[in-house]
């Protein structure tokens, strides 16, 4: 056993123990250090429950009887200190159970992990130096619900391949530039990146996490993955990942009965597994659990420099009875369904990140009607910046799936998200989820021959970047990939260059162009002032028009989502004088058949929609006009 001074003082035990360290990755796990002049590698680990544990790597031969750490008074902590260990050194603790077991697990607070199929955990040092201090500012000075966010959804393993090189995918230090130019080229604000954590099996799409601490190594180094971030940041991009603190794999070297005994999770099935995906839900009501979640997410934004968290499956967490059915669940203290422990972490989570990072944003992907889930944790809320909007994503794509003979019985599909719109700060997600498991691609979805297809895209991407609330978008969007996504492969760039396609691009570059340069679009977003509806009730015609308000400017928006063009379309005007067409979503360049109003269109002193003047337009077919007032 180690006779080298304790590395880790009592406050910080206290802390973890209180579930209250926010920089837990600095105490647990492995740093590099010289200790009395000799330099090795200082090993934490929290294992409560252990009659022994050891570190082991490729240092000593594995051999759990050369490095047996010391447990630190009663914390459940272990430590040791081994001379010679440098940065590279692949390392797991071996554990000896209460009832003489011997399990071998990888660091949960391991900040690098060898490739997989590998599993071991790896000492690392950064030599990172960042350039992004004029980022970091602006960041912490910004109003996100009053900022553009233009998101971009990308799985970092199937965006782009290197054919001749066996298809492999791209390290974070090639993604960097490429995926930037492709942002920027778009008008995307931010990145956000499927989970990048450790993970061992690649189909799971990052989702069952087994290294919390660790980008993978698929891409490359800790560093590598900085690198990336920072060269975002230097070129205007943001960069969001998505964030699993769920549920984690049953794998037998990660976090799973990690001492010999339920740790993380739960001993309880009927609360410690999750039935949907065959995984385990975290202890959240366990002090030092909570912490290493609290901290996880602390970690990313403080190490890394990302702008902010989706939280992934947060329903799966409110909800005790989620996926259960009677018998397989067990209720709250008080008797209900609420799982009170899950509340209290993600509102403390939500704080911490508010206090520590307050440029930083939190995204809740929770799909049911829970109140307050953007709401101030001081007001009973959840504490999140903003929230996927599932109803609008749902009732959306329900209603431009249909034929569009069919759309005017159900008009409500696309008005009743207004209903609802400002009960929350929103983010309209165009997902991964939507193109998997079967679902088709967005463009398979829509109705039609192929160039309706497109009509109906072109009409579904301005609807998004015009209405009310922040937008994502999943990769392959922007060309109206046709095949349904595959984690395996990389998107079918060559189908971006075809003709039809070009002029949708095209398009997608001018829709993002105007979405960043128009204030109306993102200015007003919390308030209901920034949104009216002129008309919504042309059931018969399915049209829809609302127009959206910054200050003293604003922008007036016709949606027809039928294939017969309306001409001599009246509809009321909020001010007099001209209004000039700005973006037609059925122009030619954009593969459009060139009708609808053009120029400027000069109101008339006809009271219509409740308005004391109006205008007569031309609607494109399965088209949007965006036209703006002239001084």
């Amino acid at each position: 056993m180690t006779r080298s001074p304790s590395v880790i003082g009592d406050v910080d035990l206290f802390l973890f123990n209180e579930g209250n360290h926010h920089r837990l990755w600095e105490m647990l796990g492995a740093h590099p250090r010289v200790i009395d002049g000799v330099a090795g590698t200082a090993f934490a680990v929290w294992a409560p429950n252990a009659r022994r544990v050891s570190v082991v790597g490729d240092f000593c031969g594995w051999d759990g009887r050369r490095h047996v750490m010391r447990p630190l008074a009663s914390s459940g902590v272990w430590e040791a200190f081994v001379p010679g260990v440098g940065p590279g050194a692949l390392y797991k603790f071996e554990i000896e159970t209460r009832d003489g077991r011997r399990l071998l697990k990888t660091d949960p607070v391991a900040q690098a992990m060898e490739h997989p199929p590998g599993t071991a955990a790896r000492v690392v040092r950064s030599e990172h130096r960042w350039t992004d201090d004029a980022w970091i500012a602006e960041r912490t000075a910004a109003e996100h619900a009053r900022a553009p966010m233009h998101v971009y959804e990308v799985h970092l393993g199937s965006w782009m391949r290197v054919p001749d090189e066996g298809r492999r995918s791209l390290t974070y230090r090639e993604l960097a530039p490429r995926l930037v130019d492709h942002a920027r080229r778009f008008g995307f604000t931010h990145l956000e990146l499927m989970p990048i954590a450790e993970h061992p099996f690649s189909g799971s799409w990052g989702y069952q996490v087994s290294g919390y601490y660790a980008p993978t190594a698929r891409h490359g180094t800790p560093d590598d993955f900085r690198f990336f971030v920072d060269y975002c940041h230097r070129h205007g991009i943001g960069v969001l990942l998505d964030w699993v603190p769920a549920h984690f794999p049953k794998d037998d070297f990660a976090l799973a009965r990690f001492d010999g005994t339920a740790l993380y999770e739960h001993d309880d099935p009927r609360l410690g597994e999750h039935p949907d995906w065959g995984t385990l839900v975290f202890n959240f009501g366990r002090h030092e659990v909570r912490n290493f979640l609290v901290a996880n997410a602390l970690y990313w934004l403080e190490e890394f420099h990302v702008d902010g968290l989706r939280v992934d499956a947060v329903a799966s967490m409110l909800y005790l009875d989620y996926s259960r059915s009677d018998g397989e669940w067990l209720p709250n203290v008080h008797g209900g369904r609420e799982n009170l422990e899950a509340i209290g972490f993600l509102r403390q989570m939500n704080d911490a990140v508010r206090l520590t990072h307050p440029g930083c944003v939190t995204i809740a992907e929770e799909s049911t009607a829970w109140p307050g889930v953007t709401h101030a944790t001081a007001e009973g809320g959840l504490g999140f910046t903003f929230k996927w909007n599932m109803g609008w994503m749902h009732d959306t794509l329900q209603y431009l799936h249909r034929d569009p003979i069919h759309r005017r019985y159900h008009q409500d599909d696309l008005t009743f998200a207004m209903v609802y719109e400002h009960s929350e700060r929103f983010v309209m997600p165009l997902s991964h989820d939507e193109v998997v498991h079967g679902k088709g691609s967005l463009y398979g979805k829509m109705p039609g021959d192929p160039w309706q297809k497109l009509a109906n895209l072109r009409l579904l991407f301005a609807y998004q970047c015009a209405r009310p609330g922040k937008q994502l978008l999943f990769m392959g969007a922007e060309f109206a990939q046709e095949r349904e996504w595959n984690h395996d492969a990389s998107l079918d760039w060559p189908l971006a260059d075809e003709p039809g396609r070009a002029a949708f691009v095209r398009f997608m570059e001018r829709l993002g162009r105007l979405y960043r340069e128009t204030p109306a679009f993102w200015e007003r977003d919390p308030d209901p002032e920034g949104f009216a509806w002129i008309d919504a009730a042309d059931r018969e015609n399915s049209v829809f028009a609302f127009m959206r308000v910054d200050g003293n400017d604003h922008r007036v928006v016709v949606l027809n989502a039928t294939p017969v063009p309306r001409h001599d379309y009246r509809i009321g005007a909020p001010v007099a004088g001209g209004y000039r067409v700005v973006f037609n979503t059925d122009a030619v360049e954009f593969g459009g058949s060139g009708a609808g109003s053009s120029g400027t269109v000069r109101t008339e002193a006809a009271p219509f929609h409740g308005r004391a003047q109006s205008m007569r337009l031309v609607l494109p077919p399965l088209g949007v006009l965006v036209l703006a007032p002239e001084p």
